[in-house]
């Protein structure tokens, strides 16, 4: 099996390379009017069905290294390393992506996949979709030089091969490091396809914003995938690492949220291209900066660049990326010179006050926040090349500029939505205004009331702010769905419900954006009761109790266990409020012997208003008791409901629209009589 892989993976090289070639040279054909021996429509053809094959052909070997795993060959280096005879199933097949090889594998497999998507539909647009192909293929032939060459997944063992193997990195042993990963790199993967087809039109001088609207669903998919990814990621460390935090501003943490804020910053500049003509040069480079980001992105996790918890494997192999990368930037550069007057925006910003300029902002606040990142992730690295000192950056860096970014970038999110294009006038303003800004103070008032004091501290006024800018945006947004709702209702006598539905599926990208938003607003609610976490530690020997908040905690007993992977040490802790018991919880710390190292996993009871998230912390050497430490977190379930909020209003603003014919079968309304409703052409 694995020198069927090999072959597998030197055969998916050749069909890359012979996509790229082929393609290329048809597409030149195409352009110039140059006829060969073969026409280029043929040689296209060709070039095609390569880049199918090579799908096929990166499928084998993945399905080979898998294979190797559950059959425990451990002639295999990389199973040798990530797995052992006891890991459970589910774990087999994640350390496919547990360490480098394996990764690097997965990234070509997911990029045959889309490359596979692509080519078959490429009647959508035969010759956009050619170019995008051809350098999809390029992409796709620098993956498989890795993992042909510098990081063969197929490596043998030197010697007498072991009966067992070391087994998985126990952190990677919960149950979302089997699909955090993969959404992660369908993410990182998936802004090659937007890339390609932005740079292929731009090579091609592709006439209007079609290569847009064809690639529109692509980039919210990919968008989708990595939001998915980044929270699966904060769940884990929540759930895994112990130390009751979700986003500790880790490298490998910036390394996928740096995309992530340029691809949120292109998924709403680019509506301005779509509706304006306005742009185009910086829509380019925003997703020619996501792509990079994203290739930057893998470097980080995978080198051994930076140091880092999430980063589960080290090599030389950065030299290849930073090659890559050089060239990639280079052909960007050279092409957006060549056709930089094909880029000219169609009309200026008219107005500061005007949905264009909000865009505009929320793209600079964006942008800021993703080189705040970028220059906190890189500048232990830059310090020790140029000073020889490894100088860390910690949260207090990140915090210190990131939320008031993100509270800014809040206040637009509920400002954008109530401004007219062009140019907004005052009595609009007026009008639109009010409410939102009153439902801010009211909320403002209110927490006041309820204890929070701004003046106490940052973390009591962020929060503050947070909570009465999300209170704005809900008005604000909430008001879109009812005004339009309530012209439905009039004419059809629908009920409010009825009627919101029917106009959310009349548009559902501007819709389905709203509700993204409300999402968001939902994250940040959770976000900020962060400010008002509690934390103690105590030693807890049987029958001792301990309280956190309302809540308190008595020991009943102290276990171990033992299976085939791991050994295991293990409280039992009833949890009371006031008199009556309503949990019991059992914090644990796992022994594995194949890697000799140990886990922790976290005890956690959530409710709406706060976690009780306990953490067995082993025995105290001294006393030899017991240690437990408790944490109280307010509000952190609401982060996890935010984000399904955002999968939600993704997935509707995927949705197509109902058509125009179904609408008037529906109602009666005239469409210029509810212009937040009107049928979308390509409109939020």
């Amino acid at each position: 099996m694995p020198a069927f892989g090999s072959f597998a993976l030197l055969l998916a090289l050749a069909l890359s390379g012979y996509n790229l070639f082929a393609g290329a040279i048809a597409l030149r054909q195409l352009a110039t009017g140059a006829r060969g021996h073969v026409s280029p429509e043929r040689l296209a053809e060709t070039a095609r069905r390569a880049g199918i094959g090579s799908f096929f052909a990166v499928t084998c070997a993945a399905f080979a290294l898998v294979w190797a795993a559950f059959t425990n060959d451990f002639s295999v280096s990389y199973i040798l390393h990530h797995s052992n005879r006891a890991l459970p199933g589910p774990y087999k097949f994640a350390a496919l992506w547990s360490g480098q090889e394996g990764s690097l594998l997965l990234w070509a497999w997911l990029l045959a996949a889309y490359g596979f998507v692509l080519r078959i539909r490429h009647k959508v647009d035969v010759k956009l979709t050619a170019y995008a192909s051809t350098i999809l293929a390029g992409i796709q032939i620098f993956f498989l030089l890795l993992v042909n060459f510098a990081a063969p997944p197929f490596a043998l063992v030197a010697g007498t091969v072991p009966q067992d193997g070391f087994g998985l990195n126990p952190l990677l042993q919960y149950p979302e490091m089997v699909i955090h990963p993969p959404m992660l790199y369908l993410g990182y993967v998936g802004f090659s396809v937007p890339f390609a087809f932005a740079l292929g039109a731009l090579m091609m001088r592709y006439p209007g914003e079609k290569w847009i609207h064809i690639t529109r669903r692509w980039t919210m998919v990919t968008w989708l995938f990595l939001t998915c990814g980044i929270f699966l990621g904060a769940h884990w460390a929540y759930s895994v690492l112990g130390w009751g935090g979700y986003w500790g501003w880790d490298p490998v943490e910036n390394a996928s949220l740096m995309p992530w804020l340029t691809g949120t910053a292109f998924l709403h500049s680019v509506m301005m291209q779509e509706k304006r003509g306005m742009m185009k040069s910086w829509n380019m480079w925003l997703i020619f900066s996501t792509f990079a980001l994203s290739i930057l992105g893998t470097l980080l996790t995978r080198s051994g660049l930076v140091s880092s918890v999430h980063a589960f494997a080290e090599s030389p192999i950065g030299t290849w990326f930073w090659a890559f990368l050089v060239i990639v930037l280079a052909v960007c550069l050279f092409t957006f010179i060549l056709q930089r007057d094909h880029l000219k925006s169609e009309h200026k910003l008219e107005s500061l006050v005007s949905r264009e300029s909000s865009f505009l902002f929320n793209n600079l606040v964006l942008l800021a926040a993703c080189f705040t990142v970028l220059w906190g992730t890189l500048f232990p690295v830059i310090s020790e090349y140029v000073q020889g000192n490894k100088v860390t950056v910690g949260a207090p860096f990140y915090n210190r500029v990131a939320i008031p970014i993100g509270l800014f970038l809040l206040l637009l999110t509920g400002i954008g939505p109530i401004l007219a294009w062009r140019s907004t006038s005052f009595k609009s303003i007026r009008k639109n205004f009010i409410l939102p800004v009153v439902s801010f103070l009211v909320t403002a008032v209110v927490l006041i009331a309820c204890g929070v004091r701004p003046w106490q501290g940052q973390g009591a006024l962020y929060s503050l702010m947070a909570w009465s800018l999300g209170a704005m945006v809900v008005t604000a947004v909430g008001s879109e769905f009812l005004r339009g709702a309530g012209v439905i209702s009039r004419h059809t006598g629908q009920n409010l419900f009825a009627s919101i539905v029917q106009l959310t599926r009349r548009n559902t990208r501007r819709y389905g954006g709203y509700i993204v938003h409300f999402g968001v607003v939902v994250i940040f609610i959770g976000l900020a009761g962060s400010a008002f976490n509690q934390s103690q530690e105590q030693e807890l020997s049987f029958k001792q109790s301990m309280r956190m908040g309302p809540y308190r905690l008595e020991c009943q007993s102290y276990s171990q266990d033992t299976n085939a992977n791991y050994d295991t040490e293990f409280a039992l802790l009833d949890v009371y409020r006031g008199d009556k018991k309503i949990t019991q919880l059992a914090p644990e710390k796992r022994f594995y012997q194949a890697s000799q190292t140990t886990s922790t996993i976290v005890a956690n009871h959530s409710t709406l208003a706060w976690d009780l998230y306990v953490v067995y912390a082993g025995k105290d050497p001294d006393s030899g008791q017991p240690i437990i430490k408790v944490f109280l977190n307010p509000l952190v379930a609401w982060i996890w409901i935010g984000v399904i909020i955002v999968i939600l209003g993704t997935f509707v603003a995927l949705t197509p629209n109902m058509t125009a014919a179904f609408a008037a079968s529906r109602s009666r309304v005239p469409v210029g009589e509810a212009p937040a409703m009107a049928m979308s052409k390509g409109g939020d």
